[in-house]
């Protein structure tokens, strides 16, 4: 893992400083080293997170002749497989690490090469062959990759503040990347929150010649028609899953020259690849939890019950509302996106506690409720559909009612409204109808937007139209996962949950059932086998059964969350916060209208954050978040720190025989 950034000119030579001051940025991405190569038309510049071959592996890193040059932050995992391939084409190494192998696939394959890998990552790619300058996604997106034009130049970096290092470059929020983050919690790539921002979107790469850029697909979600999936029998469908996940798990846990660790929640997700580690790759495991001193949101007890079976060394962080509070602006900073949820800074704090206890890489269990349908939204989904097909029928619409029997709040205690909120807009023509409700409460928030920062249109709709034509003959679980896979899984859960709140610290984490083969062969499985009439990800308990606690198996879903508006008011509200909802900080930042903010926060004052409803707490995390955007990126109030000294220059325009 590391921080990658760079500039491409179109008249003229690239500022080494500005470059230095990029990678400054990005120094808690990668403190290990650093590097940048420059010559008439690029820089590309590097921090580093030593993970493999951490000897030897310094970048950017080239090819034998110097001709093609990368920037990667990543891992791709099948690196020892592809060596052997590219060498026996004749291909030369000088080292053991995987970001050679990206020159030389390259080299071999083009763009080609990009399907070959199974791994994470962002890089930039300049060929000075052809003056191609490339900048690659993995297929789901765990790796960010900005990018934006200013004074001539292209930027681009793993996170939006190395961009923002060029004064040249517009510093204001973008209307229409606000409206998709308060309908599917975050931008859907290429929108960022910012104007003039994008990003390159996942499973695509930016080519970039003769100044035009051109965005290309490499890589989507496909699921077979409906009727023509694998028609497999459900054992042998989990013994498939079973010997795909332990094959991902056991690879991203020992491809590292450095100790791995894994996150344990308590849930079905982080036990499996734990116990996967533990069972089949014979070693001494550390674990790493979150606790919560709110006993509505901690699952201590099921991590007591895994940990023997376990049999790790285990870590744990309790986290109160005022350890949120506290944390919650160097969150934002980090995440530099809107957040409607507290829920990454516990993340943050756990990543914390893993470098602390001396490690660099975790694996954790992100993506296996995306690829074997484990969310509540793709219950909800079979639920409607099944109302949907008799929308009359009173025994049908009392269906939703087996919904959410964890939250305590469960809008089933209201048997009436819940019947009411999820019987609305059952179109079965509607290619996002599984996403409706949620996009229809988060939308919500946008009652409190000034006319300015307001838009015309529909986010819910327009995604729709970007759907694959063959999406219409797919099951309707299969389409709620690509809009899953496409919104909230890259923009929030990947994203803001993830890789930032991992690196804020320096952690790599690492995800087994966001592996290649593990996802196109869970895609090609019926609906039916993933949930089993109400049983989500019905396969992987079936497939662990043997391994997981039955306490923990069985264990009703209960989605990871934090506590809201409560960490901010319970025990009173911290300095900042009054900083930045004032009045004329409200008027400065143009989002939301300033009557409608005071009166949120006298009524969340007054209830000491709780009890509240779930739009309001979403609408104060909102209002929070996006005025610290204000103070800490727009108005530049949180600098980085300096520029790191260069370990390793490759410097064309100082040294112009040097490669």
């Amino acid at each position: 893992m590391c921080g990658i950034c760079g500039v491409l000119e179109t008249s003229s030579i690239p500022d080494a400083e500005l470059v230095q001051q990029m990678m400054g940025a990005l120094s808690h991405r990668g403190p290990d080293g650093s590097g940048y190569y420059r010559d008439e038309r690029v820089a590309l510049g590097h921090t580093r997170l030593a993970i493999v071959d951490t000897g030897h592996g310094v970048q950017p890193m080239s090819n034998e002749d110097g001709q093609v040059w990368v920037t990667f932050n990543g891992e791709i995992f099948n690196h020892v497989e592809l060596r052997a391939q590219l060498s026996n084409r004749g291909h030369e190494f000088r080292t053991h690490c995987d970001t050679e192998v990206i020159v030389h696939a390259w080299e071999e394959w083009g763009p080609a090469a990009f399907d070959r890998f199974n791994g994470q990552w962002a890089f930039a790619l300049w060929d000075r062959r052809t003056s191609q300058l490339v900048l690659c996604r993995d297929r789901y997106g765990v790796r960010p990759l900005y990018y934006t034009r200013a004074g001539g130049r292209l930027l681009f970096g793993s996170e939006m503040k190395a961009l923002f290092v060029d004064p040249q470059v517009t510093r204001e929020f973008d209307p229409v990347g606000l409206d998709e983050t308060f309908t599917f919690w975050s931008p859907v790539a290429p929108r960022t929150p910012f104007s003039g921002i994008s990003q390159v979107p996942p499973g695509s790469y930016l080519s970039v010649r003769d100044g035009t850029g051109e965005l290309v697909r490499y890589w989507g979600p496909e699921f077979p028609v409906r009727g023509q999936e694998d028609p497999d029998d459900l054992d042998r469908h989990a013994a498939g899953v079973r010997e795909r996940l332990i094959a991902a798990t056991k690879l991203r846990f020992e491809r590292s020259d450095v100790p791995v660790g894994a996150y344990v929640s308590g849930g079905l997700d982080s036990a499996v690849t734990a116990s996967i580690i533990s069972s089949f790759a014979g070693v001494q495991l550390d674990t790493f939890s979150l606790r919560f001193s709110d006993p509505e949101f901690d699952e201590g007890g099921y991590q007591e019950r895994l940990i023997p079976s376990l049999g790790t060394n285990h870590h744990t962080v309790m986290v109160t509302d005022r350890d949120i509070a506290d944390i919650f602006p160097d969150v934002v900073w980090h995440a530099e996106h809107p957040l409607l949820r507290t829920a990454p800074a516990p993340m943050f704090l756990l990543s914390r506690l893993v470098r602390e206890s001396g490690y660099k890489v975790v694996v954790t269990g992100e993506g296996a409720d995306e690829v074997l349908a484990g969310y509540d939204v793709f219950r909800e989904t079979k639920v409607r559909y099944f109302q949907g097909r008799n929308p009359d029928s009173a025994r049908r619409a009392r269906a939703v009612e087996l919904l959410y029997p964890w939250m305590a709040r469960s809008p089933n205690l209201a048997p009436a409204f819940s019947r009411g909120f999820f019987g609305r807009n059952l179109d079965l023509a509607d290619p996002v109808m599984s996403h409706r409700p949620r996009w229809d409460t988060t939308s919500a928030l946008k009652a409190m937007l000034t006319d300015a920062a307001s838009v015309s249109g529909d986010a819910a709709n327009d995604l729709a139209q970007q759907m694959p034509d063959a999406s219409s003959t797919w099951d309707p679980l299969a389409r709620a996962q690509w809009l899953e896979m496409s919104t909230l899984l890259p923009g929030y859960i990947l994203a803001s949950q993830g890789d930032r709140m991992l690196m804020a610290n320096s952690i790599e984490g690492r995800f087994p059932y966001l592996d290649a083969d593990v996802g196109a062969y869970a895609n090609a499985m019926p609906a039916r086998h993933k949930i089993l009439g109400l049983d989500e990800k019905h396969l992987l308990k079936r497939a662990f059964s043997d391994v997981v606690p039955a306490e923990v198996l069985h264990r009703p879903k209960q989605p990871y969350r934090a506590p809201d508006a409560s960490s901010f008011f319970a025990g009173g509200a911290p300095d900042w916060l009054m900083d930045v909802t004032s009045e004329a900080a409200i008027g400065k930042a143009g989002v939301f209208r300033a009557p409608m903010v005071a009166r949120l926060l006298e009524k969340v004052r007054r209830l000491q954050g709780t009890p509240l409803s779930n739009t309001d707490n979403m609408r104060l995390v909102a209002v929070l978040s996006v005025q610290l955007l204000q103070q800490l990126i727009i108005e530049g109030g949180h600098r980085p720190g300096p520029p790191p000294t260069p370990m390793a220059i490759f410097d064309h325009i100082l040294n112009p025989g040097r490669s």
